[in-house]
């Protein structure tokens, strides 16, 4: 004899436990899922913004060292002025050179002292040494070319005389 409780639509809709506990468990899953990969793109988009905040800190960089070039040779250019003792074109280059800095300055971009300070590989280019009995040995003597910094990074690395003791 059949039971007419048992034929009901809330019981015919009703799954056994075992396929209950087993949507239950692909449920759990599915939100897990959904939670890691929702906490996978938050971590994509704070490395993508900090990315894009470096890029943008540093963009300037390629065309600043384009730049340094011309800036070195305008910098020859005033001491060659200075040494023919035209100093009325001296004063007015200096002006345009501190324009030039302040500049460089705006964007991040600021010079490496060098002379007189111990030689470092990771900001200085050592390109021949000086006998120098005053000096420490590996002291900076000479300036050839001065470095510069973007922010924390070397742009270009200062090309420096090196002191020696023989």
């Amino acid at each position: 004899m059949i039971d007419d409780a048992t034929l009901t639509p809330e019981n015919e809709a009703t799954p056994p436990l075992d396929d209950l506990a087993e949507l239950q468990l692909q449920r759990d899953e599915l939100k897990d899922q959904l939670l890691r990969t929702q906490a996978e793109f938050v971590n994509w988009q704070k490395r993508a913004k900090t990315q894009a905040d470096v890029d943008r800190q540093y963009a300037i960089g390629n065309l600043a060292l384009d730049l340094l070039g011309g800036i070195d040779n305008f910098e020859r250019a005033i001491e060659a002025a200075r040494q023919a003792g035209a100093t009325s074109i001296v004063d007015g280059l200096d002006l345009v050179q501190r324009q030039f800095q302040q500049v460089l300055a705006k964007h991040g971009i600021q010079p490496i002292e060098a002379m007189g300070h111990p030689f470092d590989p990771n900001i200085h280019e050592a390109l021949m040494r000086l006998p120098d009995p005053d000096k420490p040995e590996e002291t900076v003597v000479q300036e050839l070319s001065r470095g510069y910094r973007i922010h924390d990074r070397v742009l270009r690395p200062s090309r420096v005389a090196v002191s020696s003791t023989s």
